[in-house]
């Protein structure tokens, strides 16, 4: 069995394929869900010999089914968002040590230490509601840094309008994470010249504005808070770490995630890279849940690595996953 703490030392492809082959093979040891979907597929540890071998678990699993590789006492359940009536998803965490160490050293991978930033939240949608893996990760960013300032903006644009003119005057490194309505709803009541702050979209309208394409939504940011560029955070509720994009909605994993395209005619079947296809996540962070799965977002994967999301399959465009359903 791979320790939880060898999957954040992980620091070349091999060593990531041999990590992602042990916890397939733990997983379908101790995961009786996916278990189960493997022998639908026919798919065991004895014929599972590459990570492009390995049966990705549909993401809508995680709204019908308990999905845990772990007998330790669940710490505690992250729900998604949803519309009044529909199903959430669950994702039942057992050990919040792997989720905090997961954001945290991703964060650094790409940004630095966490520490010498102030962070600030602007995430109205998330914040009144209960069970968000993002507000976990934000909370604990905001206690993590060692500024005062850092902290969530609920309904006061103004008070946060003042910090960020100041701490960025000061020179500061800020980091300003928010949804994509009240970035927004921020810029139409000041515009900004920002040095010395990244600001960071984690996407959704969340009814509250029509919906933008990225390019469009970046372009409207980028000039009313004088910056060169957005960056964006890839994570979801069944996921316990996160892709980046520095800009231009070019996005790339930390070394214990990795994203791979599914054909879209064909579910099961894993595409060559520089082809659009439903996005498969392998996520290590999730060994005590399932760390493969099969999302509902459309992406293309670049030969240097890169990645870009596209959007969303609308639902007729689900295919081949009738037999996915236990």
């Amino acid at each position: 069995m791979i320790n939880p703490e060898d999957i954040f030392n992980i620091n070349s492809q091999a060593a990531f394929e041999k990590a992602a082959l042990q916890v397939f093979k733990f997983q379908f040891e101790n995961n009786k869900v996916y278990r189960s979907f493997c022998d639908l597929l026919y798919k065991h540890p004895s014929s599972v010999k590459t990570i492009q071998d390995i049966p990705f678990l549909p993401i809508q699993f995680f709204k019908s089914h308990r999905i845990l590789s772990s007998k330790a006492p669940i710490e505690t359940t992250f729900t998604s968002s949803g519309t009044t009536g529909s199903q959430t998803s669950k994702h039942l965490v057992t050990n919040l040590n792997i989720y905090e160490k997961s954001f945290t050293r991703g964060f650094q991978h790409f940004y630095g230490n966490l520490q010498d930033y102030v962070i600030l939240g602007l995430l109205p949608s998330y914040l009144e509601r209960e069970g968000s893996s993002l507000i976990y990760m934000v909370n604990h960013m905001i206690k993590t840094s060692k500024y005062p300032e850092s902290g969530f903006y609920l309904n006061n644009l103004s008070e946060l309008k003042n910090t960020l003119i100041k701490l960025d005057v000061e020179g500061k490194k800020v980091l300003l994470i928010g949804v994509s309505f009240a970035l927004l709803d921020l810029i139409e009541s000041h515009q900004f010249n920002l040095k010395n702050t990244i600001i960071m979209e984690t996407g959704g309208m969340k009814g509250r504005r029509k919906e933008l394409i990225r390019a469009e939504l970046h372009n409207l940011l980028k000039q009313g808070f004088g910056v060169t560029a957005i960056h964006s955070e890839y994570g979801m509720t069944e996921l316990l770490s996160q892709a980046y994009s520095q800009g231009n909605g070019i996005f790339n994993c930390p070394p214990w995630m990795q994203i791979l395209t599914r054909d879209t005619e064909d579910a099961l079947s894993i595409q060559v890279t520089g082809k659009t296809g439903g996005i498969n996540v392998i996520d290590l962070a999730n060994i005590n849940s399932c760390a493969f799965i099969a999302t509902q977002d459309l992406g293309k994967v670049k030969a240097n690595g890169d990645i870009e999301i596209i959007g969303r399959f609308d639902n007729s465009d689900i295919r081949g996953c009738n037999l996915m359903v236990l």
